[in-house]
């Protein structure tokens, strides 16, 4: 590695063969025999040549799609088989599948009568085993702790690792199984980002300067020595030194253990999350609609607009809430029966659907309905927030007051997304003449959607099983004023590349009913990509003059755990991996504005989201 090119870069290189790298979605790879020099600025990189040259162009995708599928039976022996395939997806056993380029998507799996395994998706040989008990739970747990060590998994009478040289780590420990687990995959996938540093990409990373000197470890060695002695090394150090450094883990997964839970394990292994599974199911009653009463008496206290989205007197619905425990990942989600109160809820249909779906070709599709008069002033900010990136190829329609037959084409039509604004009851969507039931559609071709009704819970799933990939729904009656900040809050960040639970998290904090909001389906959904790779959050905080600067970025399907972030600020000279930049920058209110003008990006300053366009021409204070 000679280089790296980044904003306002400049390198000039003589007679030679050479091999240019581009992060893009699909990965760029040139070939030159000449000289040439890169030169960037804020906007553009640019490759310029003495004179014409030949270039031999390579392209490589992701592996985002499952190789086969594995038929199992619920008994846990034919399970623990199965999910030994996962491993197969992985692209290399070295450190470099800390990379999301190098981990592919794991074989799907169906439930069936007899175990079948498709040839070819033999366990890697690494060399390390996990033993754990003949359970469901157990089975789930350790599931992507499998795929990333590209392990087999078998009965053991206590959990533990073990590797052909005799080394054996236990997985019951103070901790508690579950906990155990994750903090071998947290520790085993940071320390493997470190040491990849002394292969293929030789940058300058920011937790290495941060743990290198607190660990005896020497990475050097360490990156041409097999998967196995890796791990051991690995654990050997202390969990404690390594914590603070650790990025913040995209997704927790609560996976309720029954056997059905097993077809959604590949797409949450995919996504590298740690795994959590109930031991009890906590039943919520009638919490929402309490809740919703709460709500509608403190805004109407503080002199709120205080009219619902809902066509009258709703009815308590029959639908048991569960509440997972919460977990310090910046996302939560739940796999199994029941409506989650703080964490989207998971289908294995919604995957399924995601992988029958061709990419778009040509514009983004995004089709706004406001059926409802009184709420236009949500249909006219989304209907500006959509497509407002010059750059990217938006066809946004507007309708109103649609009837139910032309609500049905719409839904029967294929767009990107939707956004619907209006009433919803226990009757469906509320159209100019009558109620519409989505239960009444066989297939939609809407990918993904923003219910922004009351109630619009079980019209989203319905939705869902009819063919689409990811919605955003309400579990209750919302307040109108508060449903126009998060639709507009919504509009603004699923353009800006964030996926749909990261999107809903942030949204959220917008306004006192934000908690009525779930996820439904694959909250991993982008509507767009962001303009850097990587959607990022800009937390500032004034003193004076002075500002501290800290960036939050966001993994997505694209650039996940393991990706790396290098924020555009020009004191820094450091990568960082996603999720988070773990480094505060101090600015002044001149190199504070440089930075806002490079992407429209969400910011939150002194505690209030705004964006980086509303400090345009240097008005930051």
């Amino acid at each position: 590695m000679l280089a790296e090119a980044e904003h306002f870069a400049y390198e000039e290189f003589g007679a030679g063969v050479y091999s240019i790298e581009l992060g893009a979605p699909i990965k760029l790879y040139l070939r030159v025999n000449d000289p040439f020099t890169v030169a960037s600025d804020t906007e553009r990189t640019r490759l310029e040549f003495a004179e014409e040259t030949e270039i031999l162009l390579g392209a490589r995708s992701h592996h985002e799609k499952p190789a086969a599928t594995v038929t199992t039976t619920s008994d846990p022996e034919d399970m623990m088989a199965a999910i030994s395939t996962f491993g197969s997806a992985l692209k290399t056993t070295s450190c470099e599948r800390s990379y999301p380029s190098l981990r592919g998507h794991p074989p799907t799996i169906e439930l069936g009568e007899s175990l079948d395994i498709p040839a070819g998706l033999e366990v890697p040989d690494t060399g390390i085993r996990i033993e754990i008990p003949a359970t469901h739970q157990a089975i789930y747990v350790a599931a992507p702790l499998a795929y990333y060590l590209g392990a087999k998994v078998v009965e053991g009478d206590s959990p533990c690792i073990v590797t052909e040289t005799g080394f054996e780590h236990s997985l019951e420990t103070t901790r508690g199984f579950e906990r155990e687990v994750e903090r071998v995959l947290k520790q085993t996938f940071f320390l493997d980002c470190i040491t990849r540093t002394e292969g293929y990409y030789e940058v300058d990373l920011h937790e290495r300067r941060a743990i290198e000197s607190k660990v005896d470890l020497d990475f050097t060695a360490l990156y041409d020595r097999p998967l196995a002695e890796q791990l051991e090394a690995y654990l050997e150090v202390p969990f404690a030194l390594l914590e603070e450094a650790i990025p913040e883990w995209k997704l927790t997964s609560h996976v309720e253990p029954i056997s059905t839970s097993i077809e959604a394990m590949p797409f949450i292994v995919e996504d590298l999350a740690v795994v959590h599974t109930p031991q009890e199911t906590t039943t919520v009653e009638s919490v929402e609609e309490a809740e919703a009463v709460s709500d509608f008496l403190r805004a109407e206290s503080e002199g709120q607009e205080t009219f619902t989205r809902s066509t009258g007197q709703t009815v308590p619905t029959e639908d048991d809430y569960v509440q997972p425990e919460s977990t310090d990942s910046l996302e939560q989600t739940w796999v199994g029966e029941g409506t989650p109160v703080g964490a989207s809820k998971a289908t294995t249909e919604a995957f399924k659907n995601h992988l029958t779906r061709t990419p778009t070709e040509g514009d983004i599709e995004i089709t706004v309905v406001c059926n409802a008069s009184e709420m236009n002033e949500e249909g006219d900010a989304v209907n500006a927030g959509y497509g407002s990136r010059e750059e990217l190829p938006f066809d946004v329609t507007f309708h109103q007051n649609l009837t139910t037959d032309e609500l049905r084409q719409l839904l029967t039509s294929e767009t990107d997304f939707l956004h619907y604004i209006g009433h919803i009851d226990d009757e469906g969507f509320e159209c100019a003449d009558g109620q519409f039931d989505a239960t009444t559609l066989e297939t939609v071709g809407v990918d993904a959607f923003l219910l922004n009704a009351c109630q619009s819970y079980r019209q989203g799933m319905k939705l869902l099983e009819a063919g689409s990939i990811a919605g955003v729904v309400t579990l209750s009656d919302v307040i109108n004023s508060g449903a126009v900040r998060i639709g507009r809050t919504m509009a603004r960040l699923l353009n800006a590349g964030f996926p749909l639970r990261a999107a809903l998290n942030i949204a959220r904090g917008e306004s006192i009913i934000g908690r009525k909001y779930i996820v439904v389906g694959d909250g991993g959904l982008s509507i767009a990509q962001p303009e850097s790779g990587t959607p990022n959050l800009c937390e500032i905080e004034q003193d004076g003059n002075q500002f501290t600067v800290r960036m939050k970025t966001y993994p997505t399907n694209q650039y996940g755990m393991g990706s790396l972030v290098m924020p555009y600020v020009e004191q820094n000279d450091e990568y960082f991996l996603s999720s988070g930049v773990k480094k505060e920058f101090s600015m002044q209110e001149d190199e504070l504005s440089r930075l806002l003008t490079l992407e429209e990006i969400p910011v939150r300053m002194n505690g209030r989201l705004r964006w980086s366009s509303d400090f345009a021409n240097g008005n930051i204070i």
